[in-house]
């Protein structure tokens, strides 16, 4: 296709990115008269919500990741172009891609979120975010090393800040890796160095906010905190990073020395949302109308963490896989009614099932409307939902079977350091 753009035969449907919402969205125009043209950089689509579960090596990343052609092969009307769509040419309909030109008749934006360091892009470096399976090995690469480093100075006495991780937001992401790597330091890896305690590493929890998991109640973010507390990690509240460098963070009111840090802190979209027509939010994400069309542009649609759009009762819709997979579906509905010559759906009405967290060994936070779960009760309902929304029996079945291993004998199997 190089050079020139391909011609479509049926109204082509060009759906960039393969996440939740991108793939919810061919599937829902798997009945429709189209041309579906999925296009992805990546050759997997990854269930994000356990990235942090390969960062601490509880899983593999063939358990939480799977061919997108694999998952489309059923679908007739579907193929898959692997290239990076750099731009996006509304008044040619061609989106631009590394490998030429594809030209479209409805197109859907689902290319998700990345890293916001807020400005300071350098800290990058220093302090990686967790989005990919790439970024979950260099995390995992960086938590088991810290622990190999400090056990090679071991006869000399390691530096405390070896085995000194901080993590940089109390959001889901953030409390999951703080309560994950004491859950490594104090239970997988006992009894296996001989010169260091990895029981006495020290993991500090950072948030800028009043306090961790502000989407959630107030009992349950406390009660979280109780239960990271006995993990041995210091949950830091109203503390904001002012510096990141290659010995540690810098905070408004102190200094922590930490040979590791991990980035949990914010998002903001990628530069092709941020480049599109219209307005943005202040983390890039595209401005979108009831229908999730780009105002202006009623043939282009955006979803997901690229998406900026308020509720009926004012509040942001949250970037989260529900989300994405609630938008998905309902553009490629409406996508298929246009194309039909039927009436439009109604305006899009996100419909918020729950928050859930996973802060340890048997213990997570769940919100469920009026319902609260914590403890072994709230873990066994975070893990039955993940295994559910899995893909495919295999995935399901591995998955529980590993945690159900790593809950037994406290080992967990997924310790190779890689790329080193």
């Amino acid at each position: 296709m190089r050079g020139q753009a391909i011609a479509a035969v049926r109204p082509r449907v060009v759906i960039v990115g393969a996440g939740f919402g991108g793939l919810e969205a061919a599937r829902a125009l798997a009945g429709a008269a189209v041309e579906v043209v999925v296009i992805d950089a990546k050759n997997h689509h990854t269930f994000q919500p356990l990235l942090y579960q390969v960062a601490t090596a509880a899983l593999s990343p063939a358990a939480i990741a799977w061919p997108i052609r694999h998952l489309l092969k059923t679908q007739a009307n579907a193929r898959v172009l692997m290239s990076r769509v750099v731009a996006v040419d509304p008044t040619a309909h061609q989106v631009l891609t590394e490998a030429g030109p594809v030209a479209y008749d409805q197109l859907v934006i689902a290319t998700g979120a990345t890293h916001s360091y807020f400005g300071h892009d350098s800290w990058e470096a220093f302090a990686p975010g967790l989005k990919t399976i790439e970024d979950a090995l260099e995390i995992r690469r960086r938590i088991l090393s810290a622990f190999e480093r400090a056990e090679l100075a071991g006869d000399d006495g390691a530096a405390p800040e070896l085995t000194t991780f901080v993590v940089v937001g109390g959001g889901p992401t953030g409390v999951e890796l703080a309560g994950a790597i004491g859950e490594i330091a104090r239970d997988a890896l006992k009894s296996e160095f001989r010169h260091i305690d990895p029981a006495a590493a020290r993991i500090v929890l950072v948030e800028a906010g009043p306090r961790i998991l502000p989407t959630f109640s107030e009992a349950l973010a406390a009660d979280a905190a109780r239960r990271l507390a006995r993990y041995g990690v210091d949950v830091r509240t109203r503390a904001k990073v002012v510096d990141v460098d290659a010995s540690g963070v810098t905070l408004e009111d102190g200094r922590i020395d930490a040979a590791t840090v991990l980035w949990a802190a914010g998002v903001r979209a990628g530069a092709l949302t941020a480049d599109l027509p219209g307005q943005h939010d202040r983390a890039g994400r595209a401005q979108v109308a009831a229908d999730l069309s780009l105002p202006g542009h009623p043939e282009i649609f955006v979803i997901g963490d690229a998406a900026a759009l308020a509720s009926p009762d004012g509040r942001p819709v949250p970037g989260i896989a529900p989300a994405a997979k609630q938008m998905g579906a309902y553009v490629g509905r409406l996508i298929a009614r246009r194309l039909s010559g039927r009436s439009p759906p109604p305006a899009f009405r996100y419909r918020h099932a729950g928050d859930l967290a996973t802060i340890g060994r048997g213990a997570a936070v769940v919100r469920l409307g009026a319902i609260q779960l914590t403890g072994l009760p709230g873990w066994l309902f975070w893990g039955f939902i993940h295994v559910y929304f899995l893909i495919g029996l295999r995935a399901r079945f591995f998955v529980a079977l590993d945690w159900l291993w790593s809950y037994v004998t406290y080992h967990r199997g997924a310790r190779l350091i890689t790329g080193a």
